[in-house]
Parts: structure tokens; C-alpha cells; sequence
């Protein structure tokens, strides 16, 4: 029986440690070999749990706009990554690791290089950072929600997982980057993914123009309701718990990786940012009560504050980190709300503000070596965060307001007035996400305040 227990004992490891590595598979199990294996699963499942969030914002997305969009915003979170993923693979990827760097700007290569993800030990990089480049692209459906044609964010998606965020990804996580060469730190992405997504969703927003019914004739912005705040509030959880695959996977291994250190701060913050976010509500005169809206957008804000330092700071300093960017994404809400960009889920503020937060943080709060301004370390770190933040932001901007200029007038970018009214589940796909409750159940000018 213990000759039986110890072989089984040895298979089990073997078995689904083994084929997760082709060096491990190749050779004879060693220690070294394990470490590999134990790094790429560890890798991998991040991977699947950042691409988890995928249904995170297409749950947010839906439940913070109005029933008559909801097949609509599920094709278009379900394409981000469908589209997103042959492009990346294509020539998202190589632009961001392969070849050799040019000026630390991008990276370029062959067809046997990196194009087409030809090498095959890369390929749990690649996955690990294809769900990424789906993050980034995603962002962008909620601000221009319920208004833009299903043809034309097509259009826009490969520009974005193919061109943007891999020039910016090159930049400072590819090794040769003129970001990594000055000090740069965005751990896991408070920059180079949700700060990317915020300016391309400002971008877009500016071309397309606010859903109508949003603003009163003297300009006020008029509430239009989401549908569903269960639907919301589960997308926030999902995202959440997605989030630990983006910063604690960010770690890039398992084996003598301090990830769980990562778990702890990412979690602090977010608990400060809803915490934060529903105090500022509650005394703010525009809500005046603790906003379920808010406080949801509060854990993501704090998520993504957390995200460019959750391995530089300390846990109080994430307290901090999140407590600010749950505080900025009210604040930042209704007035970008009061500016008459329309933004129905808060994508603009949650990931673009309190992206360029979390880059700035980290020139404050950063512990472990002591180069935060706070921590006796200077402006040095600071000044580099932010050119950082400032070259994104330019970078993102300038690329973004191109395409989305040159679908707007060549496909066309929003659907007709008749098409927003009638809404775009059957106009776009000829079906509905609820059709018992908007055919059978109640007028449609008691769902929809804007028809």
C-alpha cells in the first residue's frame, strides 16, 4: 500500500507539472525543471484569471446601461477579445517583444521571429499578455456605450491591441524600453493597460458625442439609469477577483516570487477606494446618500491605483493609494459628467484618471527601495512617473483621436438617431437580451426615460 501511496505520490506532480513545460517534458524531471513548470502554471492560470474579466466589464458595462443595449454590449466585450487575439497574435506581440528594439520605441522582427508567435516558448508570455492587451481594448466599449456603430468598434479594435498598447507595453515591459532605461516602474499596469484604455475611451467619446436625451437644453446632465445594479455589482466582484491574476501573475513566476505580498495590497486598496468612494458620496451634495454606483466604481478605482505599485508600496502606503483614487473617481465622475462628455459606466475616471494616480503613487509611496517622495527618496522617481504617465497619455491620445477620426468619416462611427432610440440590440442584431420584459411587460418609455 505505501509502494502504491509513494508511486502515486510521484505520477501526480509528474503528470500535471510535466507537459506544462517543454523543457521539463523533454528532459528528466529535475529541480530546475519543476521551477519552470511551476512558474508557467502559475502564469498560465493568472492568464485565465485575467481573461475572467473579460465577463467582469461586459457584466459592469451591461448592468450600468440601459436593457435594450445588452446583446450589443455582449458582442462587442465578446469580440474585443475574439478580434483582439488574432491581431495580437498576428502583430500586436511582436511589436511589443520581438526583434530588436527600435530606439526603445518598438520592437520589429521576421516572420520566423516573433510575428505570428512562430517560437513556441513563448507562448505562455504571449497568453499572459494577449489577456492584457483584451483589458485595454475592452475599456473602450463602456464610455461610448449605447451610441456607436457594432461595424465601427470592429474597426477600432485591432488598432489598439495591434499598435497602441504594444508600443507602450514595448516601452517599459519589454526590457528594452526607453521607459525601463530611465526607472520607470508600472508593475502591472496602472499606465500601460487602464491608463491607455481611459484616454483611447476619451478619445472616442470626443469624437462620438453624448447619447441623446443625456443633456437638458442649458447643457445639465440628466440622469439616465442603468438597468441593472445586481448585473453592475457582479461584474465589480468578477473583476475584482480577476484582479488578483493581474498583479499577483505580474510577478512573472511562482517559484521565489513574493506574490502573495501583492495579494495583500491589491486587496487593501480596493477596500480603501469603495470605502473612500462611498464616504465622498455620502457627503458630497450631488448624491448626498452612499451611492451603490459610486462605491462600486470606488473598488475598481482603487484596483487600478494599486495596479503600476502593488509591489513598491507597503500596505499602508495601498490604504492610502486606494483611499485617493476612490475619493478622485467621484470627483472626477461629475465633473467630466459636467463637461458634457458622456461616459455611462465611468470607464474615463476609473481607469484614465486614476490610471495616471496610480503612476504617481508609486513616485510617492514606493517602499521597497525607499525612492518615494514620501519615504526620503526625492523627486527623481516622481519626475519619471510622471513623463511616463505624460508620454502614454500623448501617445494614446494622438493614435486614438486619428482612427476614431478617420472611421467617424469614412464608415461612420455613431448609429442614427432612429437606431439609439429603437436601441441597438435590434437594430445591430436583430434580437433581444430580454424580450418578455421589453415587449410584454412594461412601455418602453417607462424603461428607457429617454425615448
Amino acid at each position: 500500500m505505501r509502494r502504491r501511496m509513494a508511486t502515486i505520490g510521484t505520477f501526480v506532480p509528474v503528470a500535471l507539472i510535466g507537459p506544462l513545460s517543454g523543457t521539463a517534458f523533454a528532459q528528466e524531471l529535475t529541480v530546475e525543471s519543476v521551477a519552470v513548470s511551476v512558474d508557467t502554471l502559475w502564469i498560465v492560470i493568472a492568464g485565465i484569471l485575467v481573461f475572467l474579466m473579460q465577463a467582469g466589464f461586459a457584466l459592469v458595462e451591461a448592468g450600468f446601461t440601459r436593457a435594450k443595449n445588452t446583446a450589443n454590449i455582449v458582442m462587442k466585450n465578446f469580440m474585443d477579445f475574439s478580434v483582439g487575439s488574432l491581431v495580437y497574435w498576428a502583430v500586436g506581440f511582436a511589436l511589443a517583444y520581438g526583434g530588436t528594439s527600435v530606439g526603445g520605441f518598438l520592437a520589429y522582427g521576421g516572420l520566423g521571429d516573433s510575428f505570428f508567435l512562430s517560437d513556441r516558448a513563448q507562448s505562455s508570455t504571449w497568453f499572459f499578455q494577449v489577456v492584457f492587451a483584451g483589458t485595454a481594448a475592452t475599456i473602450v466599449s463602456g464610455a461610448m456605450a449605447e451610441r456607436t456603430k457594432f461595424s465601427a468598434y470592429l474597426i477600432y479594435t485591432p488598432f489598439i491591441t495591434g499598435l497602441i498598447y504594444p508600443v507602450v507595453t514595448h516601452w517599459a515591459w519589454s526590457g528594452a524600453g526607453w521607459l525601463t532605461d530611465i526607472g520607470f516602474i508600472d508593475f502591472a499596469g496602472s499606465g500601460l493597460v487602464h491608463l491607455v484604455g481611459g484616454v483611447a475611451a476619451l478619445a472616442g467619446v470626443a469624437v462620438i458625442g453624448p447619447r441623446i436625451g443625456k443633456y437638458d437644453d442649458e447643457g445639465q446632465p440628466l440622469p439616465i439609469p442603468g438597468h441593472s445594479l445586481m448585473l453592475g455589482a457582479l461584474g465589480v466582484f468578477v473583476l475584482w477577483f480577476g484582479w488578483y491574476g493581474f498583479n499577483g501573475g505580474s510577478t512573472l513566476a511562482a517559484v521565489g516570487a513574493d506574490f502573495s505580498s501583492v495579494m495583500v495590497t491589491t486587496t487593501l486598496a480596493a477596500a480603501a477606494g469603495s470605502l473612500a468612494a462611498m464616504v465622498a458620496a455620502w457627503v458630497f451634495p450631488v448624491f448626498g446618500r452612499p451611492d451603490p454606483g459610486m462605491t462600486l466604481n470606488g473598488a475598481l478605482a482603487g484596483l487600478v491605483g494599486i495596479t503600476a505599485g502593488t509591489a513598491n508600496v507597503s500596505n499602508f502606503g495601498s490604504v492610502a493609494i486606494g483611499a485617493v483614487a476612490g475619493v478622485i473617481v467621484v470627483f472626477s465622475i461629475v465633473a467630466i459628467d459636467r463637461r458634457q462628455i458622456d461616459d455611462p459606466v465611468g470607464a474615463i475616471s476609473v481607469h484614465g484618471v486614476c490610471g495616471l494616480w496610480g503612476l504617481i503613487a508609486v513616485g510617492l509611496f514606493e517602499s521597497v527601495n525607499g525612492e518615494g517622495l514620501l519615504y526620503g527618496g526625492g523627486l527623481r522617481l516622481l519626475g519619471v512617473q510622471i513623463v511616463g504617465g505624460l508620454a502614454i497619455v500623448a501617445w494614446v491620445g494622438l493614435t486614438s483621436s486619428v482612427v476614431f477620426r478617420l472611421i467617424h468619416r469614412t464608415f461612420g462611427l455613431r448609429v442614427s438617431a432612429e437606431e439609439e432610440l429603437a436601441g441597438l440590440d435590434r437594430i445591430e442584431h436583430g434580437t433581444s437580451a430580454y424580450p418578455e420584459f421589453t415587449e410584454q411587460i412594461a412601455d418602453p418609455r417607462i424603461l428607457d426615460p429617454v425615448s
